[in-house]
């Protein structure tokens, strides 16, 4: 498949299949929540390695989370604080979350709002979407869309100038927190932000 307009992308992302576009970490391989095993299957990604909800707006994700009013407000404040941008939360899960976006541990689930127009822009129209970076498993994430273009042949992949896709990501992946309840947030991964 070619390179692709964005309309496409949110076309393709909507009628569920696999799309990709920029973030501003590293470019995301993204699908609907319920066909998040598409992913796993185009990168032969292990099952027990959660896949992350990425949303246009705050507001789109807090359905996909349980908490107590206490725990929300407090989410909410650190969300208004970093989003959009290279933080990723993962929060208790809601009945929402479809089982194929964390098979071995669905209990859980990671959210984000990257600081990314390209992004938000599509995800404002196709709603949340499954996320991962964009490469076969255990590999180093691909940084231009030509490149995730020619390895994942079946992808909608953004079609982008250049000079776009040059300067778009950081290459940096997003500090990973997971919220513990009484002991607070645990850090699995440092990345941009400091929490």
């Amino acid at each position: 498949m070619n390179l692709v307009p964005i309309e496409t992308v949110i076309e393709g992302a909507i009628s569920g299949m696999v799309v990709s576009f920029p973030t501003d970490t590293v470019p995301a391989l993204a699908a609907r929540p319920d066909k998040a095993d598409l992913i796993f299957q185009a990168k032969d990604r292990s099952q027990d390695k959660p896949l992350i909800l990425m949303g246009a707006t705050a507001e789109s994700l807090w359905p996909y989370v349980c908490g107590s009013d206490e725990e929300l407000q407090l989410w909410q404040g650190v969300a208004k604080e970093y989003w959009p941008g290279s933080l990723t939360l993962v929060l208790p899960a809601a009945e929402k979350v479809p089982r194929v976006m964390n098979p071995v541990n669905p209990t859980t689930i990671g959210l984000r709002i990257p600081n990314c127009d390209i992004a938000r822009e599509i995800m404002a129209k196709t709603g949340p979407l499954a996320t991962t970076s964009a490469n076969l498993s255990g590999q180093p994430p691909l940084e231009r869309m030509t490149e995730i273009n020619a390895q994942f042949p079946d992808v909608l992949v953004l079609s982008l100038s250049q000079s776009q896709d040059m300067m778009l990501a950081s290459g940096v992946p997003s500090t990973v927190a997971k919220w513990n309840g009484i002991a607070g947030w645990e850090i699995l991964r440092q990345g941009a932000v400091k929490l």
